[in-house]
């Protein structure tokens, strides 16, 4: 029986400012430090094995504070394919502002719709397209194995793999939301089936 944990980085100096972060490398507020000790608090009841984030900063140091706090040693991979979607023209600017500027519904489609990408930047299907492979090259045969595994990533990439584990619609996943700091954990059979969500 292998277990996935998904966690979304502590809150961003960005998440803070309201604005677009998309793939831009921010790091973690104090209150994001906070919510990766507390995360902590209930990853030391897992025995973990090995450890995925992305390439970005506030993923990276969220990982980072978990195993410290933990005092865990274990393997730990980094790969672009988790990254946050590339929000293109929108990347830093105030999310208030530019419904403002656009129009509410316009910004919902460029947000939260699977296939409209913002001007310049990824859709959530592109962001799919990078994150799923790249889970079943290097994750799912360890889970298969059963292994327990820590991701540390985004809202994007992981409402991307959370789509694909749960086979979410694509109407479905527009509402599908992750906070920050809060743990997804499946537990996977030997056929890669999902037995239990918590």
């Amino acid at each position: 029986m292998g277990i996935l944990i998904l966690l979304r980085h502590g809150q961003s100096t960005w998440n803070l400012e309201n604005r677009f972060t998309g793939s831009e490398d921010v790091d973690l507020t104090s209150l994001g430090i906070e919510e990766a000790r507390n995360a902590s608090l209930f990853l030391k009841y897992y025995t973990i094995d090995f450890a995925f984030t992305s390439v970005l900063k506030r993923a990276v140091h969220t990982l980072e504070i978990i195993l410290n706090k933990i005092g865990l040693n274990i393997p730990v991979f980094k790969s672009a394919a988790l990254n946050e979607r590339d929000y293109g023209d929108m990347q830093g600017l105030n999310k208030a502002a530019t419904i403002k500027k656009y129009g509410e519904a316009q910004v919902l489609d460029w947000r939260r719709s699977y296939q409209i990408a913002p001007p310049n930047g990824e859709s959530l299907k592109d962001t799919y397209h990078r994150v799923i492979p790249y889970y079943l090259a290097e994750i799912e045969p360890k889970l298969k194995a059963g292994k327990t595994i820590l991701i540390v990533a985004h809202g994007n990439s992981l409402r991307a793999l959370v789509m694909y584990l749960e086979e979410i619609s694509e109407k479905y996943i527009a509402d599908f939301e992750i906070a920050t700091g809060v743990l997804r954990v499946y537990h996977i059979d030997e056929k890669l089936k999902i037995t239990a969500i918590s």
